[in-house]
């Protein structure tokens, strides 16, 4: 082999080598499998985006967060109309369990209402842009009734059920007077439950937030007046207020938890998966959620 072909191996292995590499960064980026940089101490980030639907992905950022002792504070970054009680409530948890051991300051986006901002209270500094549209707390449920248009076709519906209040919200009759009253304790409760979750979080009289609590949102410039956040400002100053919390001394370095690896399979079946579930949720008979509407 000559010296000319031994150095177009030579260039053509390192190119190889160099194309293998990028193309796993970039695979790696399209899995979410990328961090910052956590070289020494920094500053946690995490993210609520779009309607909450599911709450597994958050709560494992957050408790890694909680558990990583090179991250000295978190900024939650909401960006979210609110979504399904449950999930809202886990992050929430997940939120409360972290801000007993480090510093949360929460920057909210283009809106964080109703569940976005549920899950924004337990911090210790809620950041909103003056024109942040937050609030809306309260409780949501959606009734169908399609019973006239099935007497327009001439269908009629049969229903075999062990109690009077089984198909309580059926869509296929009249909603009852006494199954109105037992549904709007439901929500009743379940509003109480919000109220007292944003008294605990902003150190507020639960009578003071039950006043705010009828449902409408706020701009930030009004929530600040109202208690509801601590201060105006954008996502650069939450993460510079983070680090002054944690005592860094700077700009501090993000630390981004790592996502779930997701494998293309996963990545173009998870979207079908999710549009089936928005469709089901939307012409469900019955649902309650802490949602702007």
């Amino acid at each position: 082999m000559t010296r000319k072909h031994v150095l177009i191996t030579g260039v053509t292995l390192v190119a190889l080598i160099i194309l293998f590499t990028f193309s796993v960064q970039v695979a790696r980026i399209l899995m979410g499998d990328m961090t910052a940089a956590t070289i020494g101490d920094g500053v946690g980030y995490a993210e609520v985006k779009g309607p909450i639907i599911d709450s597994q992905e958050t709560v494992k950022q957050l408790d890694d967060l909680r558990k990583k002792s090179s991250v000295k504070a978190v900024v939650l970054r909401v960006e979210s109309p609110g979504g399904v009680i449950g999930p809202s409530q886990e992050i929430y948890a997940a939120v409360k369990r972290l801000a007993a051991t480090k510093k949360v300051v929460v920057s909210m986006g283009s809106v964080a209402a109703s569940g976005g901002y549920h899950v924004a209270v337990p911090a210790a500094v809620i950041y909103a842009n003056p024109g942040t549209i937050t609030g809306s707390i309260g409780v949501l449920m959606k009734l169908s009734n399609i019973e006239g248009l099935m007497d327009k076709v001439g269908l009629k519906a049969f229903t075999l059920k062990s109690g009077k209040f089984k198909d309580s919200g059926s869509p296929v009759r009249k909603l009852t007077e006494e199954e109105r009253a037992v549904l709007q304790g439901v929500i009743d409760n379940l509003h109480d439950q919000f109220v007292r979750a944003v008294a605990e979080g902003r150190k507020l009289p639960v009578e003071e937030v039950r006043r705010l609590a009828d449902g409408r949102v706020y701009t930030g410039e009004q929530a600040l007046r109202l208690k509801l956040v601590d201060r105006l400002g954008t996502l650069h100053d939450a993460v510079m207020e983070a680090g002054r919390l944690a005592g860094i001394e700077g700009e501090p370095t993000l630390i981004i938890p790592p996502k779930k690896r997701k494998l293309l399979r996963d990545m173009l079946f998870g979207e079908v998966a999710e549009a089936v579930r928005g469709s089901v949720r939307k012409g469900e008979g019955l649902s309650f959620s802490y949602e702007l509407e």
